[in-house]
């Protein structure tokens, strides 16, 4: 008998092969999507720490400009030197503010506590075509005017927190526009010279609220309102203002942090703790969840006052 009718028949791959192929590739895919999943979670997150620090560093660097200027007078115009001319720095707390209203006109209620920082300086003009001295919007002030830089944190009509800065436009209209976006809390806080004489060093740290109870407790002279309204721009505690703190707490897209336990943010540290001060403790857990699991960073500085007020 031929050895061809001793061979069997081939066959084809059975239903135990197939699932078992299909397992393996399956988990192939699987092991695949996680690692892409996990490379686009941390690109997501670099590229959210990156603009971050961008719009943090940039941000500083335009409040910092703002507080050096502050108080600066032009010696030729005199403005602002009479010892009752009204301080060139003053804020508020857990306020916002509108577009077009004059100065701190017009302000509603913060966004997570966060403050306003208002700084007055005297206007130089134009300098042979150049602009010595500008606002925060890079507009000069005129001669003998104030110019103004005032931050403070608004909404924008997306829903998005950014922080602003409002200034008076060349057509003398007030305006704001803003820096950067995805802002949590704006804090500032103030280094008061309580010395007598003043030294220029700051011996008590206090928001605008304290330093508005300070002012409060003035025996100001005068027998009309005008007289001691003129006392309390002589003798107001703003003036010996001689160190600015301020804090920023800046946050991401969403999705831009790996999910985990909420954070808890101390806008100046562990060490200052006020509770009472809204918007210097923001806790992860409390806010809306479309703005949880997003990448988050404090930014904080803090400026010695140049420009002697008052």
């Amino acid at each position: 008998m031929s050895a061809l009718a001793f061979t069997r028949p081939q066959r084809g791959i059975g239903i135990a092969e197939i699932l078992v192929a299909l397992t393996l590739g399956l988990l192939v895919t699987l092991a695949a999507s996680a690692m892409l999943l996990v490379a686009n979670r941390d690109f997501v997150n670099h590229g959210a720490n990156a603009r971050l620090t961008d719009g943090g560093r940039y941000a500083l660097e335009l409040v910092e400009q703002g507080l050096r200027q502050s108080a600066w007078t032009d010696l030729e115009t005199g403005t602002g030197t009479a010892a009752d001319a009204a301080p060139a720095i003053t804020g508020l707390d857990n306020r916002s503010l509108t577009r077009t209203a004059a100065g701190l006109g017009g302000a509603v209620a913060g966004i997570n506590g966060s403050d306003v920082l208002a700084l007055r300086f005297s206007g130089a003009g134009n300098v042979a075509g150049y602009a010595s001295v500008i606002d925060c919007a890079g507009f000069a002030a005129g001669t003998a005017q104030d110019g103004w830089s005032i931050f403070y944190v608004g909404m924008a009509d997306d829903g998005e927190s950014e922080l602003r800065c409002k200034y008076v436009a060349q057509s003398g209209n007030w305006n704001a526009d803003a820096i950067v976006r995805g802002v949590d809390s704006f804090q500032v806080l103030y280094g008061v010279d309580t010395d007598e004489p003043r030294d220029g060093i700051p011996n008590r740290y206090l928001n605008a609220s304290g330093i508005a109870a300070l002012d409060g407790a003035l025996a100001l002279a005068g027998a009309t309102p005008a007289e001691q309204a003129a006392d309390l721009r002589r003798r107001t505690w703003w003036k010996r203002v001689a160190t600015v703190r301020v804090a920023l707490l800046l946050h991401g897209e969403t999705g831009s942090r790996p999910a985990s336990l909420p954070a808890r943010y101390e806008l100046f540290g562990a060490a200052y703790g006020d509770a009472l001060d809204a918007g210097t403790q923001i806790d992860e857990a409390r806010l809306p969840e479309a703005l949880r699991w997003r990448a988050r960073r404090v930014f904080e500085t803090a400026v010695l006052l140049r420009n002697r007020d008052g």
